[in-house]
């Protein structure tokens, strides 16, 4: 079982997958706003929809060098948004509703390993902050759970940084922010090519959570809480 290398300073968490979850799920609120203006949506339509929506967004970024801003933020989500609803009488609606709603706190819960995760690090000195490929909306929903208020002051969000994991520059970010030499640095996140291999690739440590396991890293845990266990 992986836990921390004894020469880790400070641990940075991966938010959306590893930290919070939407409750209900995005493409069950997705089917819910399209109902709501009388688009029914099989749920295998809508995740076919979203899917194919999101790869073409992500294939754009990759090109652009993985840059990014508040304004590629919400273009990238509208044009999410307008492909997955495709056939509602007002996509431009549909997406201000979605866009304010993943604002919320109510719109997302917290992974129950969290909280005593952090506070261990912390109790053992271990600098603690996160790392997101999100927008300016996560301070809103960080601040409706005291529980993560350890990684307030060093919440690295790529919409301000200027780029999305897995760039370079992401990381350099996360990097300064810690205080720490990059190879005294883990990162954890639930995404291989944006958690893993781009920390590892930044020369930080990485820790992969995927709760089914995955055989193509090494360094693999099943649940948050076996970071420190």
């Amino acid at each position: 079982m992986p836990t921390l290398r004894s020469d880790v300073r400070a641990v940075f968490f991966d938010a959306v997958g590893t930290l919070i979850f939407p409750n209900p799920s995005a493409l069950v609120v997705y089917a819910d706003v399209a109902r709501g203006v009388g688009l029914d949506l099989p749920p295998d339509e809508v995740r076919r929809r979203f899917l194919a929506a999101y790869r073409t967004q992500e294939n754009a970024d990759r090109a652009a060098g993985w840059a990014t801003s508040e304004e590629r933020e919400r273009t990238r989500w509208h044009a999410i948004v307008c492909e997955t609803l495709a056939g509602v009488p007002d996509p431009d609606a549909c997406f201000d509703a979605l866009y304010d709603h993943f604002a919320k706190p109510a719109a997302w819960t917290v992974n129950p390993h969290a909280a005593p995760t952090i506070n261990h690090l912390v109790d053992r000195g271990v600098v603690v902050g996160l790392g997101s490929n999100y927008d300016a909306r996560l301070h809103s929903v960080l601040d409706g759970f005291p529980e993560l208020a350890p990684l307030r002051d060093r919440t690295v969000v790529s919409a301000a940084v200027g780029f999305r994991k897995p760039a370079a520059e992401f990381f350099a970010e996360v990097v300064r922010l810690s205080g720490c030499d990059a190879r005294q640095v883990a990162f954890v996140g639930d995404d291989v090519e944006n958690d893993f291999d781009g920390a590892r690739a930044a020369g930080l440590d990485a820790v992969l959570l995927a709760p089914r396991g995955n055989p193509d890293a090494r360094r693999v845990i099943g649940e948050l809480r076996e970071l420190v266990g």
